[in-house]
């Protein structure tokens, strides 16, 4: 079969590819300033509504309230509020989520200014438990009335929620299992069954422990955790 001349035969093999056109730095910029400024806007439109359901939580003592009530405080439409939320319940949600995130952020730190992963680990317990604890007089209906119904409709959402503190607790445990003063073990799981017991002991602060009427202390919950960690590890 006769050869093609080369430079025929170069021609023919090469196929042209179309150059993608490329955006001038400018456009990229302005589109890219433009977001910025969209998205601050809409988190400030949210700050707002979430404020004003703040406030009237702490007016009512309740989270009984409704959408319109929140949007005549804020100052801002019925509009404005659907596009942010789809209703009261995921308001909220979205209230209930930054409590946990803000408890979170105290815990950690409390525990970073402490000595040593122990001693880290005890401030974290014992705090989580004085912020759980209801105080008397102090009405904390987005905990006590919110998350009891959140709890049972929609447990998911309860664990999304709780995820900030799982990961910080499980890092404390991890740390403390490292430095040799608790035994290895499964931190994420461990620290799932301490902020359970400790969540569940500061709202139960009514039941009365082995007949008696006094309160259950922060320095209980820890002394009880910290032997559940320490303890040699049930056999499957």
């Amino acid at each position: 079969m006769p050869r093609l001349p080369a430079e025929v035969e170069y021609r023919s093999t090469v196929t042209a590819v179309p150059a993608e056109p490329v955006e001038p730095a400018w456009r990229q910029r302005a589109v890219e300033r433009s977001t910025r400024a969209a998205k601050l806007r809409a988190e400030q439109r949210v700050q707002r509504f979430l404020d004003s359901a703040q406030e009237l939580i702490t007016e009512k003592g309740t989270t009984d309230f409704t959408v319109q009530e929140v949007v005549e405080r804020s100052k801002q439409s019925l509009r404005s509020f659907y596009q942010h939320f789809d209703g009261k319940h995921e308001l909220l949600l979205a209230l209930f989520e930054d409590a946990l995130s803000t408890s979170a952020v105290e815990i950690r730190e409390a525990t970073d200014a402490a000595d040593d992963p122990l001693t880290s680990l005890q401030v974290g317990v014992e705090m989580l438990y004085a912020q759980s604890h209801p105080s008397p007089g102090v009405q904390r209906p987005l905990f006590s009335d919110f998350a009891l119904q959140l709890l049972v409709r929609h447990p998911a959402q309860v664990a999304t929620a709780h995820l900030p503190l799982l990961a910080l607790f499980t890092e404390l445990i991890d740390e403390a299992a490292k430095a040799g003063a608790i035994p290895v073990g499964k931190p994420r799981r461990q620290a799932s069954l301490v902020m359970q017991t400790v969540l569940f002991a500061a709202q139960a602060h009514g039941v009365p422990a082995n007949g008696h009427s006094h309160p259950v202390t922060a320095g209980e919950i820890w002394q009880f955790c910290l032997g559940g960690i320490s303890g040699p590890p049930a056999t499957s």
